[in-house]
């Protein structure tokens, strides 16, 4: 089983409508470990790393995002530090 981390921004209408709440259950439903949090832009930046495949089907619900959410682009990273095993909301940066 292959492994694979990412950092993404998620952009769109993704504050005030229950994003961050959600990535953390899908992210926790696929086995995933890394953390949540909003920018004071607007967007939504995570990290999620753990099985290729629950990483990736991770990124395809991002760019669907909860139903009250209009995501207009993921932008996808290499995560510039070690990710923690879990996942967590960190607070607004």
């Amino acid at each position: 089983m292959q492994a694979r981390a990412v950092q993404v921004r998620i952009t769109g209408l993704v504050q005030g409508v229950g994003y961050r709440a959600w990535v953390e259950r899908e992210a926790r439903s696929r086995g995933l470990s890394g953390w949540v949090r909003n920018r004071f832009d607007g967007s939504v930046e995570a990290v999620f790393a753990g099985p290729a495949e629950a990483v990736e089907t991770m990124l395809d619900a991002c760019r669907l995002g909860p139903r009250r959410a209009a995501v207009e682009a993921v932008a996808i990273a290499e995560p510039a530090e070690p990710v923690a095993v879990g996942f967590r909301v960190l607070p607004t940066l």
